[in-house]
């Protein structure tokens, strides 16, 4: 074995006996050798552009994934794999769960739910009681719309053609049940902050009776990353609340609730910040519990608590228990550093595609506005057939996987969506198939 093969063992062990907070150390579970499990130290110092290509650096943080080599998966925005020490430990979380049954569901879970929350809520600034865990984004933000208190007859719900199309039928539920009118509008294309807040700003003052509106923070089309606190504040001050979507940014930008200014949040677990796939939260601000309803008369836990307005019934007990060890790892990575690296990488093809005839990149350069997403069309054709056949001829053909995303208003796109396992050089291959497909007309 290894040094730094002892020295994860060593230390993961004492990570999971306290997270486990009863008996013996957990023994890690074999994991692939392509992928074996390392502590990566503290985050790279230093200026955060040279830190994001710092090769030898992100080399090793890659081979902490053990990927299928059979495709250039460039759909990292589906779900995040597992890194190697998170994997392990789930491993071993299994195995307890499996191995004490009821006995430990009974005795020792709750305390390992709760340091869970309390891991989230570190993370992003919020107090524990302030978070409750979900199975994911869309069950929280479906539970914050459908539940809201504060829309009735004739009122106004608001949300933009970029928003998540689940989190788009939530609030037309909503609006259906209370005899609300649901407004849409369309984020311009070329975006800008100003455009942004423009168009916003327009939609409000254009429909006074808004009462609820919808935001996302990093969509999962074009990526694009809009200033929700400046968005939210121009609801509040015409009397809207503000549910924030940020399924997609948490763990792929920096952020807290203090950065959304939004008083009811659903964050995702298992994409950007690689806990294993069934893992959320919800967000209400203290004060704010009152506009959100109790779910499905709910009694099992006070109106004063978060825990009523969310009731997930049996949750995967090993999947809760991994959260801080996923949040180990990206905070052993550091947010910022690797928010530098994944806009590295998305610049590297971008940078080298944009200038070429055809293609049309939907995101800005302005760093506030994009991360690692970003969609693109060719030769202006957004139709969902154009698009499902670019993406499909990028892994036929070149064997690069994409995605096709549809709800835009000026139609399809394909998305990309590297992450902290793509290499610069996959990347290049990228852009050498999009200047090869484009060129065909």
């Amino acid at each position: 074995m290894t040094q730094p093969r002892r020295d994860f063992v060593k230390q993961a062990a004492a990570v999971g006996a306290a997270v486990a907070g009863l008996g013996a150390p957990l023994q890690a579970a074999p994991t692939p050798a392509s992928a074996e499990p390392v502590m990566l130290g503290p985050p790279l110092a230093g200026p955060l552009e040279q830190a994001a290509q710092d090769e030898t650096y992100w080399s090793k943080v890659a081979a902490q994934y053990a990927v299928t080599d059979a495709v250039i998966n460039l759909e990292a925005g589906y779900f995040g794999i597992m890194a190697a020490p998170v994997l392990a430990a789930h491993h071993r979380h299994v195995d307890r769960v499996n191995r004490e049954s009821s006995y430990f569901a009974r005795r020792a879970y709750a305390p390992i739910v709760r340091q869970a929350r309390e891991a989230v809520a570190q993370f992003v600034g919020a107090k524990p009681t302030e978070i409750v865990l979900s199975r994911g984004a869309t069950e929280a933000l479906q539970a914050l719309i459908t539940q809201y208190r504060g829309v009735g007859a004739g009122d106004v719900v608001m949300y933009a053609d970029l928003d998540y199309n689940a989190m788009q039928w939530a609030m037309n539920a909503l609006a259906a049940s209370r005899g609300a009118t649901v407004v849409t509008l369309a984020i311009p294309e070329p975006a800008s902050r100003e455009h942004i807040l423009a168009a916003y700003t327009k939609a409000l003052d254009a429909h006074p009776r808004t009462k609820l509106l919808l935001l996302t923070h990093c969509n999962n089309k074009t990526g694009l990353i809009i200033p929700v606190k400046e968005i939210t504040a121009l609801a509040k001050a015409r009397g809207a609340d503000v549910v924030v979507d940020a399924a997609h940014s948490f763990g792929q930008v920096p952020l807290t609730m203090d950065t959304l200014g939004a008083d009811f949040v659903g964050l995702n677990l298992h994409k950007w910040i690689g806990a294993p796939v069934g893992a959320g939260a919800m967000y209400i601000r203290e004060g704010r519990l009152d506009a959100i309803d109790r779910m499905h008369a709910d009694e099992a836990a006070p109106l004063s608590r978060i825990e009523s307005r969310l009731h997930t019934g049996t949750t995967n007990f090993a999947t809760v228990m991994t959260i801080p060890d996923a949040i180990a790892f990206q905070q052993s990575i550091g947010i910022p550093q690797k928010a530098a690296r994944l806009r590295y990488l998305r610049d590297r093809w971008v940078h080298a595609v944009r200038d070429v005839p055809g293609v049309h990149i939907l995101t800005p350069e302005d760093p506030a506005l994009v991360g690692a997403i970003t969609g693109f069309r060719l030769h202006g054709r957004g139709t969902r057939e154009a698009n499902e056949t670019i993406a499909r001829t990028l892994h036929e053909e070149f064997g690069i996987f994409t995605f096709q995303r549809t709800g835009l208003a000026n139609g399809d796109c394909v998305r990309v969506t590297p992450t902290l396992f793509n290499s610069p050089a996959q990347l290049d291959k990228l852009a050498a198939a999009l200047r090869t497909i484009a060129a065909r007309g």
